[in-house]
Formats: C-alpha cells, structure tokens, sequence
C-alpha cells in the first residue's frame, strides 16, 4: 500500500506573510521572538514558499478563538489582499478550531510551524524509516486538528447508523487516520527490531560508536563528509538531511571508529517528530562520544546550543563524553572567535580545513583514549599480545627473556570490555 501524504504543498507556490504572536509566557523562556521569526523565515524559504511580509502582535495570552485578536486578523487580511497572499504562516502552533476561523475570516491557507517542519521532513525523507517517521509524525498532529477542518465535516452521532457506511465524514476520516497510525507503528517497529540488531551487531564487534548531533544547518553533514569521505547530501539549507548515516572513521594512531550523523534539531522541534524519530534519534545513546556541531557564526547560536541540550537530555544522553566542535569558524569576525570557549572539550574549526579535520580525530583519539598502563605478556600468548593491539595504542615494547613488556595507551570504552582478559598480566612496577 502507498503511503498516505498529508502535506501542505500545491502546484502553486505558496505566497505567504509570516506571523508571530508574542505571549508573556514566551517573554518568559527568554527567547529572542525576532530570532524565532528569522527562523522562520528559513523554514518557509527552504518549503519553497515567497515570504512577502511578517505581521507581529503582543498580547497576554493567545485568543483562544483568532489567536492573535480580532482586529490583529483584520489587518492581516487586508495585508494579504494587497500583497496578493495566498498563505499565512504562524510562529506558534494553532489549535483545529483556530485554523478553521482563520480560514473563513481570511480565505487563506493557514500553516503554523509545527506543520511547516512537518512539510520540510515530507519532502526531504528518502529512506523507508525515514518516511514512516515523517508520515506517523503528519498523522499524529493531524488527528487532534480534524474538527477544525471546515464546515463541511458533520458532527458525530450516536447510535445505530452511525458506524460503517453510515457514520459522519468526520468519524470516518478519524477511523482510516487511527488505522494508518496503527499500521505505521507497525511498521515502525519491525523497523526498530532491525536497528537493534546492527546495534547489537556493533556492541559484538566491540565497535565504538561517535555520535554527531546539533542545531539544523550547523554543518554535520558536512563534517561526515569531510571526515570520512561520506557520500551524503550537502546543502545549505534546513535539514538538508534526515535519515542517519553511519561511516568508519579512522584516527590518527589507525584505531577506527563509527562515526555516525543524526537528523539536526530546531528549536520548538514539534514534540511528535521527536516521538516519531525516538529510534533514530536513540542512536546517540548508544555512542561512546557525542561530537556537538554549533555555527559559530549563528547570531543564535547560544540559544541553538540550548536546544540541543534539552533534547539530549529528554532523550537520556545529556551525561555522554561530548565534544563541541564550534564550525564555521571562517565566516566568524575576530571579535566573535574571541568570544567563543577554548579549552579541553571545545574546538573553533571550519569543516572544510584540514587541519582542524586532523586536530577532530586526535581530540577524539585523546578523549576515547585511557591511562597508560604496562602488560607483562608471555612470549608464547600471541591472542594476549593481539587483544593489547585491539584494547589500544601499544606505545613501546621490550622484550624480555620469556615474556613481552608493553606500554599500551588503552581506549576506554574497549578495555572496559575486555580489560578483565588482562588484568593479572598488568605490570604493576
């Protein structure tokens, strides 16, 4: 069967005028709202759509029946008659019942972010997960909002003839979305079962996992690319990628490891596309290291940083070794790299230097790598002297009449796992 779409795209290019509504709660989190309207502006150009204008409005709270008040939906409509608007596009997400009074009161079409991001992951998910996700996502928002999707829905009855071919149009298209749902879960969950096998796979093989996370656009991408000669899709653009990709990257001293791109994360990530992406996202958990990608030239990127810490934390990550990696050094003023963290654990590179690619895999190298430890190994255990080699970095070795003296620099994470192998062969001088 073919997936069901639900996406806001036509084969008219959307004409639209953005619009944010600033509440006292959101002057409350802090967030810049301009910035958020930026990025905005971002979403609905990477969707394809002509911006025209951008309409703000303050008010306490949300008016639960036009969202931004009666005389602020005026304007706008007059707004959208001069400009020829054909869409308005709202900062925040809007209930069913909003959507369809902004429709009859504007005869526009009517998108808020939440289903923006939604029609960005539509066009952009290629692989079979990946489109399961992005549909189960679509779906999820949708079933909530389907009485606030015009008149022409009837209510639902009670009773005898009101199931089947009797039942309201509106029961109906609830019924055929909650059986899509199931199906896709489904369908996610074989999908889920095949991912924990590669990961199992991988544990197995004592195979070290390092995981690249950050803001959308930060250049993980990028970074794969330039690391590992990854064949991925580059683009300066809002998720240019979404399915995750894993590659063998190999350090300085020859010890490989995998490193592996996640989907990048946007401030008010809708919270159904991080439930729908939990198995891909989960990835991260699963790494020994976590590389954190920032656009250091981002006037947001603080803010970008933020978001990225509380969706590892709401996935259990936030505790994981991490690195950050402030990319995009080349396109920051002097004042703006002066002011960005040194230090162990942060480094200012540009993804396309090769330099700062080499000073990547040896912080990466230093940070997987243990303390320096001396093995006193008997001549004829050659599987002992092969296990040194595996568990780490043989830094020196003398011989000795019977035995193999060696000063290994051990990784962590492999010792952890097979250091009891060697524990009474440790030379303890």
């Amino acid at each position: 069967m073919a997936p069901t779409t639900y996406d806001t795209t036509t084969e008219m290019q959307d004409r639209a005028i953005l619009v944010s509504l600033v509440t006292d709660k959101i002057k409350q989190t802090g967030i810049d709202p301009e910035l958020s309207l930026q990025e905005l502006v971002q979403l609905a150009e990477t969707a394809g759509v002509e911006v025209l204008d951008v309409l703000r409005q303050n008010k306490e709270t949300p008016d639960p029946r036009w969202f931004i008040g009666k005389g602020k939906v005026e304007e706008l409509r007059m707004a959208a008659d001069g400009l020829g608007a054909n869409t308005a596009i709202f900062d925040q997400e809007l209930s069913g019942a909003q959507v369809r009074n902004l429709e009859e009161a504007l005869d526009l079409k009517i998108i808020d972010r939440t289903q923006l991001i939604l029609d960005i992951f539509a066009g952009r998910a290629k692989t079979r997960e990946g489109i399961i996700q992005v549909e189960l996502a679509q779906l999820t928002y949708l079933l909530p909002r389907l009485s606030g999707q015009g008149k022409n829905l009837s209510r639902l009855g009670g009773g005898i003839g009101t199931r089947g071919p009797g039942e309201s149009k509106l029961e109906a298209d609830r019924r055929h979305i909650r059986d899509r749902i199931g199906e896709l879960k489904r369908q996610l969950d074989d999908v889920v079962k095949t991912r924990e096998l590669h990961r199992e796979r991988r544990r197995k093989s004592g195979a070290v996992q390092v995981a690249l996370v950050g803001y959308t656009n930060a250049g993980k991408s990028t970074l794969l690319k330039q690391l590992t000669d990854a064949d991925v899709y580059i683009e300066n653009q809002l998720f240019a990628t979404l399915d995750p990709t894993s590659r063998i990257l190999e350090l300085p001293a020859g010890k490989e490891v995998v490193l592996t791109d996640t989907v990048g994360f946007i401030q008010n990530l809708p919270h159904d596309l991080v439930a729908a992406f939990r198995a891909t996202l989960e990835e991260v958990n699963e790494a020994t290291l976590v590389l954190h990608v920032v656009d250091a030239s981002s006037p947001m990127r603080e803010e970008q940083m933020e978001v990225v810490g509380a969706i590892l934390q709401e996935l259990g990550a936030a505790g994981k070794p991490q690195i950050v990696l402030y990319n995009k050094r080349d396109l920051c003023t002097p004042e703006q790299l002066q002011l960005l963290p040194g230090g162990p654990g942060h480094l200012k590179i540009s993804a396309y230097d090769t330099e700062d690619q080499e000073r990547i895999r040896q912080t990466i190298a230093d940070e997987l790598a243990g303390d320096t430890l001396r093995f006193r190994i008997p001549g004829e255990r050659g599987d002992l002297s092969a296990l040194l080699y595996k568990v780490g970095e043989v830094l020196e070795t003398d011989y000795e009449e019977n035995n193999v003296l060696y000063t290994v620099r051990v990784n962590k994470e492999d010792y952890g796992k097979l250091g009891y192998k060697l524990a009474e062969y440790a030379d303890q001088q």
